[in-house]
Parts: structure tokens; sequence; C-alpha cells
């Protein structure tokens, strides 16, 4: 990302008035380079910490030789891979993660296990898609976090990744989800509001602007492939983009608080902390993200499937073309075990095959349905 260096102002008067000089000395003076200051980044490589502990866990839970006919480095012992026809990603199994918290709708809706629109965030599908997101994290979370600090962006990742998990429970209903990518359009869209709100203090404003929105368009095209949840980046981002205006907005330049202003001194700072459009911005903002937020859980808890109420919105999340499909449809399996040969029929696509297994799990089962189909 393209942080474009903040613009060095001359003071409005060039003539000061000779107790300026005094007021150099003062904590005004400490007030003004303060904002310059780069903060500690301690929570970004925090979260990415958790996020591959979590997928360690999870592959340690997924244990694919005891679970499954077939895996990838089965040299790794239980923490070997799905096969890729079941996981592409080089992870584990749907149900295993679905076990460890992944965002499951009808859990959420009819068993109130409301935590996983939160623990699907910390879970991801596999290696590619574990490396890929934390990748974004680093290179946008650390940047933020120098310039806004790790309470602002820490709530900003949080939300933006609640943002995430609703839409894309609100939308797709019928697979489970997991992913830290919601939260990481929270950023994307933190750093547009971000931008907006504090335009004033930029240099190269159009650049750096164009540069960002070509970023995120491009990233969220590419969410219109087949298996990605497109919802989540969306409700990510739109979270992001208005919590931007509400926890990044800067002090206009120049402003310092009068209680640092020396007895005695004429102060030339600007009286006002913030411009009018930024409170403007602010007040907006969050009024739309607690209406939004409210909606939004309301219509999930009352189990609503908000493709009903849009027609053409599945279009957001996948495209279909003539390389692939977009049906979405949970995969199932009709099962015969006869002795040790158990015979599998996909209802999806009629497919069968028979596998010799003795006593197989309802996981192994599972696994081999998905394959199939």
């Amino acid at each position: 990302m393209i942080h474009p260096a903040v613009d060095v102002e001359t003071p409005a008067h060039p003539h000061p008035h000779p107790h300026a000089a005094a007021a150099a000395q003062s904590p005004v003076a400490h007030r003004e380079t303060r904002r310059s200051k780069k903060w500690f980044t301690w929570l970004t490589p925090s979260f990415v910490v958790a996020n591959v502990v979590m997928f360690i866990i999870t592959m340690c839970v997924n244990d694919c030789p005891k679970h499954s006919a077939s895996c990838v480095a089965g040299f790794l012992g239980r923490f070997s891979f799905q096969s890729l026809k079941e996981n592409p990603l080089l992870g584990p199994s749907s149900s295993t993660l679905e076990k460890m918290g992944a965002l499951d709708v009808s859990k959420v809706v009819d068993r109130h296990q409301g935590w996983r629109l939160i623990t699907c965030i910390w879970l991801h599908a596999g290696v590619l898609h574990l490396l890929a997101n934390m990748l974004g994290l680093v290179i946008i979370g650390i940047r933020l976090e120098q310039e806004f600090g790790f309470v602002r962006i820490g709530l900003l990742y949080l939300i933006s990744g609640l943002g995430g998990s609703l839409l894309s429970a609100l939308f797709i209903q019928s697979n489970i989800s997991v992913g830290a990518s919601g939260a990481l359009f929270g950023l994307l869209g933190g750093m547009l509001s971000e931008l907006i709100t504090n335009w004033t203090m930029y240099a190269n404003k159009v650049a750096a602007l164009l540069t960002l929105v070509v970023i995120i368009v491009i990233n969220l095209a590419v969410g219109i492939l087949p298996h990605v949840d497109n919802f989540a980046h969306i409700g990510g981002f739109l979270s992001g983009f208005l919590l931007g205006f509400v926890f990044l907005i800067r002090p206009q330049f120049g402003w310092v608080s009068r209680k640092y202003v020396p007895r005695g001194s004429i102060s030339t700072s600007t009286q006002h902390k913030f411009k009018i459009y930024q409170c403007i911005l602010w007040i907006i903002s969050l009024i739309l993200l607690i209406v939004g937020f409210t909606v939004a859980l309301v219509m999930l808890l009352r189990g609503v499937d908000a493709n009903e109420h849009c027609s053409w919105c599945h279009y957001l999340s996948c495209v279909p073309t003539s390389r692939w499909s977009c049906n979405s449809q949970p995969v199932s399996c009709l099962s015969d075990q006869i002795g040790d040969q158990l015979t599998l029929t996909c209802s999806s696509n009629s497919k069968t095959r028979t596998y010799t297994l003795t006593n197989p799990t309802t996981a192994q089962i599972r696994g081999l349905c998905s394959q199939l189909c």
C-alpha cells in the first residue's frame, strides 16, 4: 500500500507574535510533533501468530490419516492435508472446520451459536488461504497500526470481520465460511475513508486515491470466482469504510489544545479540532453503522434469506461462466455398506464409486462424498 506523505504547511501568519517563541518551548510543540511519531506495532503480529496457531490446532484436530482414506503429505502424520479433490487449498476437511467454529448459518440461527460470527475469522481453509490473508494483514495492518495505534486498528479489524460475517450469513446459507478476508477488507475500507476524511493533510491526493481504489476493485473482482465468499469481503469493506470515518479521524493541522497554551500568550493555532465535514462524516457513519448492524442481526436471528429480497445479489459473489459453475448447494451422497465394501452415489451428478473400508466413520464418508461430487 502507498501511504502518501503529509503536507508540511506554513503558518498562516508570517510574523508571529513575540510570545510565539515562548510557546514553541512549551508542551504545544510536543503536541504538534506527537502526531508524527509512529506507534509500536505488536497487535498485528499477534493477530498473525493467533491465526497460524489456530490453523495448527485445526490440522491437529483434523488428523487426516485417522479420518480419511487418502491424504496429502502423509509424512506429516496427523498434520497431513485432505486430498486435493476435497480441499485444493492444502487444509482440513469441512467437517473439522465446522467443529472448530466455522460460520454455519443453521447453527447460528437454530442453535443460537452466535459466537461463530467471530470464531470463523480466525480459521482458514488451507495453507494457501492462510498465507494469502496473513501477507495482506502484515502489509496493511502494520502500516495502519503505526499511524493510529493498536486500540483503533484492533477494533476496526474485529468489527469489520463481524460485519463481513453478518453479510455472508444473510446471503450464503448453504455452506460454511471461514477466513480473515472480511476483516482485511475492513482495513482496506478504513484506509480509503481515512484518506477522504483527512483529505487536506495529504500530498498527491488524487494519485493516492486512484491507487487505493484500483487495489480495492481488483480484490473485490477476485471475489466473483467460485468458492470465494465475496459477501464477507463486501460486508467487511463497507464496515471498515464507515468505521474509518469514526476511528481514523485526525485533528486538522495547527490545532493545539488550549490547556497547553501558556497564560498570557496569544494562540495563533486553529481554534477547532476538526473540520465541519469531518464531524458530519463522523455522525453519518456512526448512525449507519448502528442501524446497519442492528438490522443485519435482527434479520439473521429471524432466519431471513436475503437472496429472496434481492434476486441478482448472488452475482456479487460468483458469476457463472463456461469454465465454472456457481452451484453452491452442499454435497450429499447415498451410501451402501456391504461387508468392507462402501458404495457411494453422489446426489448431484449421480457418480458412483466403491471403496474398501471397514466400519467407516461419518467424517470419512463425508470426505469421500466431497471428493466424489
